[in-house]
């Protein structure tokens, strides 16, 4: 896998001009505190999905019902094959969001997700992507996949690779049905945004 670039969301999303730069800065400044990685080292794919993951917490917002209570865990599971490595227990370890630490859960495939609050979807689940979706659609789960297609089958975010980098596509209209809020702060830097604008 070749190495990329220290992950930041300015560069792995696109560029913004105008008032959005100053949103992107912030944005380059949590990330790259949270990453872990040197700024002379570079970054593989996994490890830049990894600290998408972890960032995620802090720009959407879930239903209260969502969590057994106010203290309760974020829990992130992996669906299919886990090319994090331990890439993904890295950016969270000691990680704290909203008072809540996180867990990452792998989700067997005759296995039911219900209980993550983030899953995400191998490209190895490609085939049966849409009976995953469908089974989840309505629970307070933010999807996150690498497929193409996904948006259209009813995931929340997908990561797609343009020019070498991550970049992030977003369906507004997949987070409302699972009764999730994404930040402005987020839709600003993905590179595409489906669904209206509330």
């Amino acid at each position: 896998m070749s190495p990329m670039n220290q992950p930041d969301f300015s560069q792995a999303l696109g560029r913004k001009t105008g008032a959005k730069a100053a949103l992107l800065g912030l944005a380059v400044l949590l990330l790259a505190a949270n990453s872990g990685f040197g700024e002379e080292s570079a970054a593989t794919e996994y490890q830049v999905k990894a600290v998408f993951l972890f960032n995620f917490a802090k720009y959407v917002d879930w239903p209260p019902a969502a969590f057994t209570n106010d203290s309760a865990p974020i829990i992130i599971g992996v669906l299919g094959e886990d090319r994090f490595d331990d890439n993904l227990q890295h950016a969270v370890a000691g990680k704290i969001v909203n008072g809540r630490a996180f867990v990452i859960r792998h989700i067997a495939v005759d296995e039911s997700p219900d209980g993550c609050h983030i899953l995400f979807i191998s490209d190895s689940e490609k085939n049966r992507l849409g009976e995953i979706l469908d089974k989840i659609k309505a629970l307070p789960v933010l999807t996150v996949g690498e497929t193409g297609q996904f948006l259209e089958s009813g995931g929340v975010i997908n990561f797609v690779k343009k020019e070498g980098r991550i970049r992030l596509e977003i369906n507004l209209d997949a987070a409302r049905q699972a009764g999730l809020q994404i930040s402005s702060k987020l839709l600003n830097v993905a590179d595409t945004v489906k669904g209206k604008l509330n």
